[in-house]
């Protein structure tokens, strides 16, 4: 087995993670070691910190760009000394029609996930990112464009991910209307993404406090809570991307889907419930995704590679978890908060970040 750093949950679920040793396997013929420089910090990362789910002691972190130190003999197109980018899986069976498809996120046996999940090898718990030292397959690893920023790239692998496949699926081009509602970790990226494929975009908000930056972003309009069942807004966009994590009525946004439009719920609010009669009149699609596939994650490092899209980030030191984790359970953050895992090499012994 080999060591490195990380910041693990407590068993008291507050935000002062604490510093641990961690064990990683040692490789495997497939397997690359990954020296983790940027990690994304996910209001996923948030509720399971927290515990919310019952998980126990965690290392949270599923966004993450890094360079490779070292490669098993059977690792073809990756060697150290390369930039990577790794995002929601580490793993999958490979042979399902999923898998097939490049949709390893919906793996008919269950992907891997980066932290929280299984290992389908020796089953030991993987653990994640805000580690200094990261170990997987490396089919799983996406070589990291040269004109990508590593720190600003670190959440196109799950944020990123999570607006590009429905976007994609949608058929969303030149032409399109697309609605981002929410303008957060998730939504900015959408704005960007939708803008760049060469939508018409407009961002749902409750109030017109982000308007300037939506249109920074590169959004066309901002329409407003109290606008949201008015004449203007009714049939107006071929596809909605609801970001939105509280339980909320997905009735206003189906009623602003098209014809055959598609409302796109993607921030997980749970519990949620749906009016049959909002889907019917319209022939609306209520349709949800769960981050993304090799095949859509290549493309989408590709096309923002060419367009110079990345997310927009406060990039903290890892000492400085607590900190980040805090602000974002407030929503003081425009838009992702990156930890620099560098300063795990220089910190001393077992400790706990402070809150």
């Amino acid at each position: 087995m080999r060591t490195t750093t990380g910041w693990q949950s407590n068993a008291e679920g507050t935000f002062a993670l604490d510093r641990v040793t961690i064990e990683r396997r040692d490789l495997r013929d497939d397997d690359i070691a990954v020296r983790v420089d940027y990690c994304g910090v996910c209001h996923s990362d948030l509720h399971r910190i927290q515990n919310l789910f019952g998980e126990g002691l965690l290392v949270p972190g599923h966004e993450f760009t890094g360079t490779v130190t070292e490669a098993g003999p059977a690792v073809t197109g990756l060697a150290p000394g390369d930039r990577v980018a790794v995002g929601t899986i580490v793993d999958s069976c490979g042979a399902c029609p999923m898998c097939e498809a490049g949709q390893q996120n919906y793996c008919y046996e269950g992907p891997t996930t980066t932290y929280g999940g299984t290992d389908r090898v020796d089953g030991t718990p993987t653990r994640g990112a805000y580690s200094g030292e990261y170990v997987l397959r490396g089919t799983f690893a996406h070589r990291l464009p040269d004109a990508l920023d590593p720190a600003a790239a670190a959440p196109l692998m799950c944020a990123g991910i999570t607006m590009w496949e429905p976007l994609r699926t949608a058929g969303i081009g030149p032409g399109s209307r697309v609605a981002v509602a929410g303008l957060g970790g998730l939504g900015h990226l959408g704005v960007k993404l939708a803008a760049a494929l060469g939508a018409e975009v407009t961002v749902l908000s409750r109030t017109a406090g982000k308007a300037d930056d939506a249109r920074r972003l590169g959004a066309a309009d901002v329409l407003t809570a109290d606008r949201y069942e008015s004449p203007e807004a009714r049939g107006r966009f071929d596809l909605v991307l609801d970001t939105v994590p509280a339980p909320h009525d997905f009735g206003p946004y189906l009623h602003m889907a098209a014809l055959d439009g598609t409302v796109a719920v993607l921030g997980y609010p749970l519990p949620a419930t749906v009016q049959i009669m909002d889907l019917i009149h319209g022939r609306k699609k209520l349709t949800s995704s769960g981050t993304g596939g090799l095949r859509h994650t290549a493309e989408l490092l590709e096309f923002c590679a060419e367009h110079g899209i990345a997310a927009d980030v406060e990039v903290l030191p890892s000492a400085r978890v607590a900190d980040a984790l805090a602000r974002l359970s407030k929503g003081d953050v425009r838009y992702r908060f990156v930890l620099d895992l560098a300063d795990l090499a220089d910190l001393p012994g077992p400790a706990r970040a402070a809150a």
